[in-house]
């Protein structure tokens, strides 16, 4: 089968594997669309940490059940998703139900070989219907599941103050599920095109450009008090650090992104607030699930969200053109 294989940092190249072979409880997958994630552009450009060299990409996965064995729920032909976080299922997080940061998970495209290939095998536990939706809308319910989660993380209640930090498509799915949970959203970004599209599709109200006087505006428009909520998808460390100025007291700050680097906060402005600091990792089930549901009542646009398509013999060439902010890229899709 093809596959499209990151070599090394800044080489991708489509190369032939072998079909992977059904195993007891899993489902082959016949893979029809893969969404091109941050994470993706970030193994291309060799800052993922959690990753070795070569891998095959992708995990933002949707197509049709190829072969299920015996005694699966699923039948040939089948549209599904793929929730690409393998779990071992026995681990603390894991018996607490914390399946998204197991000990020991493998994360398609990022652990172990990817989606971005004619086909997969999972668990079938990791495989759900996707009866409803187009195999385009399929494809992105995971980023939009790692915003919900964030959300459900963050947990803002109804008229809360919510910062959302990064208007990527991680950040578009935390500021789309803030909305519907009440929230009352702004966005941060150094991308105008970025805020404009927050304003056009989402209906933002607040939009604010991420420059040297972001404090002082942020100020204003909150009577000094800032944001209950603050939330961080940025990939950027001097972000993540500066975030916790924009927090009000007693209120949380949610952090999505992940970085190479560490990070430190100014201590007495930490505690004098009294912050809740949470991280936000991968995405549970009921996410997935959130998702889906909000897709099938027409809350997602995801035919907004949609900017860019791609052969899967195309994708080597594009990811550069794709990392360009004049590219104008918010979600890329690669057809197989």
């Amino acid at each position: 089968m093809r596959a499209l294989e990151c070599v090394r940092p800044g080489e991708l190249a489509v190369a032939e594997r072998a079909r992977p072979r059904l195993k007891q409880g899993e489902v082959l997958v016949r893979i029809r669309r893969a969404g091109v994630c941050g994470t993706d552009l970030h193994i291309f450009e060799g800052a993922n940490p959690y990753l070795d060299y070569p891998r095959v990409i992708g995990h933002e996965l949707s197509g049709e059940v190829a072969d299920a064995g015996s005694g699966s729920r699923f039948k040939v032909g089948e549209p599904v998703y793929v929730i690409p976080y393998l779990a071992c299922g026995h681990c603390v997080a894991c018996r607490r139900g914390k399946t998204n940061c197991c000990q020991n998970v493998r994360v398609l495209g990022v652990h172990i070989d990817g989606g971005m290939a004619d086909y997969v095998c999972a668990p079938e536990a990791n495989v759900a219907a996707a009866e409803g939706v187009t195999l385009d809308q399929a494809a992105m319910i995971e980023f939009l599941s790692i915003g919900a989660h964030a959300m459900r993380r963050g947990a803002p209640r109804p008229g809360d103050r919510v910062l959302v930090v990064g208007a990527g498509p991680i950040g578009l799915g935390c500021a789309l599920f803030a909305q519907q949970r009440g929230g009352d959203v702004t966005v941060l970004d150094k991308r105008q095109g970025r805020l404009d599209f927050c304003r056009r599709t989402l209906n933002v109200a607040h939009a604010e450009v991420a420059n040297g006087e972001v404090r002082e505006r942020l100020a204003a428009a909150t009577g000094g008090d800032f944001f209950d909520v603050v939330v961080d998808a940025t990939g950027n460390v001097k972000s993540m650090m500066a975030g916790l100025n924009y927090v009000a007291h007693g209120g949380t700050y949610v952090l999505v992104s992940v970085v190479r680097e560490a990070i430190a906060f100014d201590d007495p402005e930490f505690h004098k607030r009294e912050t809740t600091l949470l991280a936000s990792r991968n995405a549970l089930p009921e996410d997935f699930a959130e998702v889906f549901e909000a897709m099938l009542a027409g809350l997602v646009p995801t035919g907004a969200f949609l900017t860019h398509r791609a052969r899967l013999e195309e994708a080597p060439g594009l990811f550069p053109v794709w990392l360009a902010p004049e590219t104008g890229v918010i979600k890329a899709m690669i057809e197989i």
